[in-house]
């Protein structure tokens, strides 16, 4: 079992959200991440499509966070101006901070990173372009932002791999990509 944090769907109340192909929210709002039935993977502007004609061409899931990191190979352009989110008291994404990631390597072929933070002598985190530079280092041509901070978790066969925080435990709530169809 593999499971990582992604975008925050119940915290938010704008993007698409599509689940196994399922359609809980049709309000697009930024750059998303779909997941094709085929193996492909593409980020997309969620406010020049639908729900509806995402799952017509094929999409399974669909991810509504962002930003995009890499694009054909090559870091995005203005990542470390991106806001995210600053309601409900969060603070924005700039500098370094606890992130995670995906990349794709090719179809079917992708790569997810959890990237430790704001813990004093362990980890600082890592910036928006370092993470970039990071997916590309391992092969990605695109790269997606999730979730991070205090969320940044990943675990494998059953244990917790990071150290979310410095605590090694994951926060209360946590959400997790299943990628089995």
């Amino acid at each position: 079992m593999f499971a990582i944090n992604r975008d925050y769907y119940g915290f938010r109340d704008t993007g698409i959200v599509i689940r196994n192909g399922v359609v809980f929210r049709d309000e697009g709002a930024r750059q998303g991440l779909a997941f094709y039935r085929d193996g492909t993977v593409k980020v997309y502007d969620e406010t020049t499509t639908t729900a509806e004609q995402l799952l017509a061409d094929g999409v399974w899931n669909t991810l509504s966070f962002g930003p995009s990191l890499l694009d054909n190979g090559e870091v995005a352009e203005d990542i470390e101006d991106v806001e995210v989110d600053t309601n409900f008291g969060n603070h924005s994404i700039q500098g370094e901070q606890p992130r995670t990631a995906v990349g794709i390597i090719n179809e079917n072929h992708l790569v997810f990173v959890v990237v430790d933070g704001r813990s004093p002598e362990y980890s600082a985190g890592v910036t928006m372009t370092g993470l970039a530079e990071i997916m590309q280092g391992l092969g990605a041509t695109t790269a997606y932002n999730l979730d991070g901070g205090g969320s940044s978790t990943m675990y494998f066969n059953g244990e917790l791999v990071n150290n979310p925080l410095g605590g090694n435990k994951e926060r209360y709530r946590r959400l997790a990509l299943n990628l089995k169809q």
